[in-house]
């Protein structure tokens, strides 16, 4: 077994003024003869902030890309000047295909915008935290961590199929049957699900384009722009939620809502998208990983808002509060950033996480 000790390795590089350092803790290898484990403190310069990228040109990179990416689901019509779709899968197909491009063109935006020196593949992943090192941690920690503010629905989907195995028992069905059926109706359920455009849209193309485009793009530019942490992980959300103001022309146009009820409709998406962001952009910036917010997106999305209570029972109540502490308790360390890398010197302005542990 690998032994470890201490070792303090400081980095003398002359900063510009406007640039700023950090500490990291990560473990290095010794002579297994040697004595106990312990965390090697390394100090490095970040050089992001002094080449040309400022808080102001952050702000407007991001807000542009959040703009765009509304902007283009609507010009196939209204400037390609393209027929109305037919069906709502071909309406569907047609903004899978905008959402596609608006990310690619972010993705970029976003390396010409960074103070990125040197070009090459694994180095533009690396800034998206697009990785393979560390892929069980990436999906298995944080739908665990996300699953808690869940307990909630898991009580009350239990006391519902309770219910409905007494209510067969009852009548008397036979409990074996009762389970085959069960679990028959449950495939039945799913299968449509796998292809329907909706589900295609809702745990796919969505998630995957909005991580892209409102995590990926926007954190490291808010980063390596001299925003401190916490203000980026508030303020990302925030062009997060902008996004979603064109649901209130939809729901005011379309479906016909009287405008009280699109502005308390559309209100709530952006309080809960905000709330959701929040939490998507920590989890980027503590583990490094895209995979790790992206799969709690997808999550989020498939299980909707938490269950906080239920008329039929206290215990969803109960279950709700207990997971939501336990998701308070395991949330800095089931993302401690030494579970997700391989901390070292070679930090960037867009690697906050090394300054995190």
């Amino acid at each position: 077994m690998k032994r470890y000790q201490a070792h303090l390795q400081v980095n003398e590089q002359s900063a510009a003024p406007t640039s700023f350092r950090h500490s990291s803790v990560h473990l290095s290898p010794v002579d297994p003869v040697d004595g106990n484990t312990t965390a090697t403190m390394e100090h490095h310069s970040y050089d992001g902030v002094g080449n040309g990228l400022t808080k102001s040109g952050a702000v407007a990179a991001c807000t542009a890309m959040a703009v765009f990416y509304v902007a283009i689901l609507y010009s196939p019509t209204l400037i390609l000047r393209l027929p109305q779709p037919t069906s709502f899968k071909s309406f569907m197909v047609r903004r899978f295909v905008c959402a596609a491009v608006s990310s690619v063109v972010c993705l970029v935006y976003c390396s010409l915008v960074l103070p990125i020196r040197k070009w090459d593949a694994s180095l533009l992943f690396g800034v998206y935290g697009i990785r393979l090192d560390h892929a069980w941690q990436t999906l298995i920690y944080p739908i665990s961590l996300t699953s808690c503010m869940y307990m909630g629905s898991f009580v009350r989907n239990l006391f519902s199929v309770l219910e409905a195995r007494n209510e067969y028992l009852n009548a008397g069905g036979n409990p074996s049957l009762f389970c085959k059926n069960f679990l028959q109706r449950f495939i039945n359920q799913a299968i449509p699900m796998v292809y329907s455009i909706s589900s295609l849209r809702n745990y796919f193309v969505a998630p995957l384009t909005e991580e892209l485009v409102f995590r990926a793009c926007m954190i490291p530019l808010l980063l390596c722009g001299g925003f401190s942490t916490s203000v980026v992980i508030f303020l990302c959300p925030t062009f997060f939620s902008l996004a979603h103001l064109n649901h209130f022309l939809e729901f005011y146009v379309r479906e016909d809502y009287t405008f009280l009820k699109a502005c308390s409709v559309v209100g709530f998406q952006l309080g809960y998208t905000v709330i959701f962001g929040a939490y998507a952009s920590f989890l980027l910036i503590r583990t490094g990983h895209l995979s790790a917010p992206l799969i709690a997106h997808i999550f989020c999305n498939f299980m909707g808002l938490p269950a906080m209570f239920s008329r039929r029972s206290g215990m969803v109540s109960v279950a709700f509060v207990a997971g939501m502490l336990g998701f308070l308790w395991l949330l800095f360390p089931l993302t401690n950033p030494l579970l997700y890398n391989n901390i070292t010197g070679d930090c960037k302005c867009w690697h906050r996480y090394c300054s995190w542990s």
